[in-house]
């Protein structure tokens, strides 16, 4: 989330195939992270006895619905 000119700005994932869209309470440098490291990410999460930051989760479990899919980081104010 930013804050934009008298706005919050919020980023999220949307599915270009689906039209589906999620905005976990992060950055867009962490989504776009995220998507482009799920693989790591998902490891880590196999190991990590306290679990991962929220976001991640639900990051991590609409890139595994989406596979395969187009998927896109948005914004929305």
């Amino acid at each position: 989330m930013r804050f934009v000119q008298g706005s919050l700005v919020q980023y999220g994932y949307k599915c270009e195939d689906c039209e589906v869209a999620i905005f976990p309470t992060t950055t867009r440098t962490e989504l776009a992270w995220l998507r482009d490291r799920v693989h790591v990410a998902r490891e880590v999460a196999k190991h990590s006895s306290g679990g991962l930051d929220s976001w991640m989760m639900e990051g991590l479990e609409f890139l595994s619905d989406h596979q395969g899919h187009s998927i896109v980081l948005v914004s929305r104010r």
